[in-house]
């Protein structure tokens, strides 16, 4: 075996400098972007400084073009924004996605079926409110009508017996006799204020 033809000859001369030349490094031909957009990676074309979707579907957002273009495609995408605008550009490719991802998730109404069913919530949410606050007036009315009559009560309920000193009542158990306790537990009026 010769040199030329032993495999560990092929090797080292496929890992020197002259036998795999590097390859040319890139240049940016003029009218290319760095990195394309979202649309033109997806759609597998050359992302140009004039591309009308790049400045609304960034790289970072993959996602976002995919869904917009697999209901509505590239082309009328493309279409719609070249007929507005700049300043509403913006709000349409918003919308699109939007649209499309909702007509994802329901084929047959699409935001249609989204409003419909917020529109349902919010009908709900209106009754539940109104009986809620007639729950609240009734509870305030109630309130209020107690408080009024525990008013009339204490208005007309006799004054309360001023209590007695110690010294009146000492003197008084030093005199009292057993009748005088007697009277003290069958007079009911003092007792009356205790109960109610």
């Amino acid at each position: 075996m010769d040199a030329k033809s032993s495999p560990t000859s092929t090797i080292f001369r496929s890992q020197s400098p002259s036998s795999s030349p590097l390859p040319p490094p890139q240049s940016v031909q003029a009218g290319l972007v760095a990195s394309p957009c979202a649309a033109c990676k997806t759609l597998r074309r050359r992302c140009t400084e004039k591309c009308v979707l790049a400045p609304y579907f960034p790289p970072s957002d993959p996602l976002k073009f995919t869904i917009a273009h697999r209901i509505f495609g590239a082309s009328n995408i493309i279409k719609l924004l070249q007929d507005l605008p700049e300043s509403q550009r913006i709000d349409a490719v918003s919308s699109l996605v939007y649209e499309a991802s909702a007509r994802i998730r329901d084929p047959v109404y699409g935001c249609a079926g989204a409003i419909s069913q917020l529109q349902k919530q919010i009908n709900e949410l209106q009754a539940e409110l109104a009986k809620t606050q007639a729950e609240l007036l009734n509870i305030h009315s109630h309130q209020t009508n107690l408080v009024a009559l525990i008013c009339k009560e204490l208005a007309q309920t006799p004054p309360p017996v001023s209590p007695l000193d110690h010294h009146t009542l000492d003197n008084n158990l030093n005199t009292a006799t057993p009748q005088s306790y007697t009277n003290l537990f069958e007079d009911s009026s003092i007792w009356e204020p205790l109960w109610t």
